[in-house]
């Protein structure tokens, strides 16, 4: 099938995580035309409920294709790929590339084969999880903590607020409080929202330790699905797209501009 140089990439999520995947893939496919698109209105899945997610997220990626008619969808969003993305890839005719837990990395890279998850209370509670560590990390003990806090906090920060330390400090805390956690070396950022925060997060952490997520590697399954495809000569305008357009979007404009999306529109 043959795919226009002007049809966008999707990248979908409940705020502006997914712009922790999109700088990857900027990286590597420099002219690819953009549509972000944030479900404000919905913000945030990750105290929402299985049901909630699995009914809302195949029906907003329906109404998105229909309109902007993308050559590949990217669920940048743990919690609504760990839940949604099979009925997505079903109800879909492009490819979806989804955001799972770097569960792997995380344990090929410990040395204490101590390491954390840590996401939303959604994610960090789905058996894609358990089955992710039971195949990467028998050996590990693998620690889990739900932060809606830290989500928050790297909505703040992209637009500009002053930011309370205390957040990163108590997110991590749910992990090296638990049994075995002084000896974690290792924190698999599940949540896309939270790379965002990395800066923070290693701010606040008791002792050394490294954190991976899955940016690079989604980027590189980009590159490859849409390998032979043609591009625009130069950058295309990126659009940013909100289900619920108010102040708090708005401030977030100069955010999304650095990330190469300087229009905005609503759903």
């Amino acid at each position: 099938m043959t795919v226009a140089p002007e049809a966008p990439i999707l990248f979908f999520d409940s705020g502006v995580g997914g712009l922790s995947i999109l700088a990857p893939v900027r990286d590597m496919l420099p002219t690819a035309p953009i549509i972000y698109a944030a479900d404000s209105a919905g913000f945030p899945y990750g105290t929402k409920s299985e049901a909630e997610i699995a009914a809302r997220v195949p029906a907003l990626l329906g109404r998105l294709v229909e309109r902007y008619r993308p050559r590949l969808a990217v669920i940048a969003c743990n919690t609504a790929s760990t839940i949604a993305l099979a009925a997505v890839r079903a109800a879909l005719d492009i490819p979806v590339v989804g955001t799972v837990p770097a569960i792997k990395p995380a344990a090929l890279l410990s040395k204490s084969r101590v390491f954390g998850v840590l996401g939303t209370d959604a994610t960090v509670r789905q058996p894609y999880v358990d089955r992710l560590a039971a195949e990467h990390g028998a050996d590990c003990t693998v620690l889990r903590h739900g932060s809606a806090a830290l989500v928050q906090l790297a909505e703040a920060k992209l637009r500009g607020e002053p930011l309370d330390p205390q957040v990163a400090r108590a997110a991590l805390a749910g992990l090296t409080t638990q049994p075995g956690g002084e000896r974690m070396d290792m924190v698999v950022l599940a949540c896309t929202h939270f790379p965002l925060v990395e800066a923070e997060l290693a701010a606040a952490a008791p002792h050394p330790m490294g954190f991976v997520h899955g940016g690079d590697g989604i980027a590189r399954r980009i590159a490859f699905l849409t390998q032979g495809q043609d591009w625009p000569a130069a950058p295309a305008h990126g659009t940013a797209v909100f289900t619920r357009l108010d102040d708090q979007q708005q401030r977030l404009r100069p955010a999304l501009a650095r990330y190469g999306l300087d229009q905005t529109e609503q759903l």
